[in-house]
């Protein structure tokens, strides 16, 4: 049952085992506790909070209009997209805009008033707070046949 091993075979494979381990061990805490970032931070997500009634991915995909999708890369200040480069700062502005431009399926209703974007630089998560606000939305019907016009018709079916 037992495989027969010499003393001096399990000694070198022991060793071998300790240097391999040690050799990983110094190359992961070489990595951590480096400063530098040479390659940017890539964007990993969007996280979207306070929202009520605009669903998460219309929001989701109007920040990734602004350039906050997977493939970009924050170089510092700066915001590398398959396109473009922009300022992380004009970034961050044009996803503010693009967030309360967010309406609800099937209406042209408004109802976001304010967003906020942040960008963890370590992670390269995007936090998008969103406040909604349905007392400062115009809901009147704009179309020709509005609700007097369908009132009218079901009247005369009576």
């Amino acid at each position: 049952m037992f495989i027969k091993i010499r003393r001096d075979t399990l000694i070198i494979l022991l060793l071998a085992f300790m240097l391999i381990l040690c050799g990983r061990l110094i190359t992961y805490v070489a990595f951590a506790s480096s400063d530098e970032i040479h390659d940017g931070i890539a964007i990993s997500g969007v996280i979207i909070k306070g929202n009520d009634v605009v669903p998460v991915d219309t929001i989701r995909s109007n920040v990734m209009q602004a350039g906050f999708r997977d493939g970009s890369v924050i170089y510092g200040d700066v915001l590398k997209t398959s396109k473009r480069e922009v300022s992380l700062q004009d970034a961050l502005q044009t996803a503010q805009e693009f967030a309360k431009q967010s309406t609800v399926p099937g209406t042209s209703v408004q109802p976001i008033t304010a967003a906020d974007v942040q960008v963890d630089k370590n992670t390269g998560v995007v936090t998008v707070t969103v406040i909604e606000d349905f007392s400062s939305v115009d809901l009147t019907d704009k179309t020709k046949s509005g609700v007097e016009g369908w009132n009218s018709v079901n009247q005369n079916f009576h």
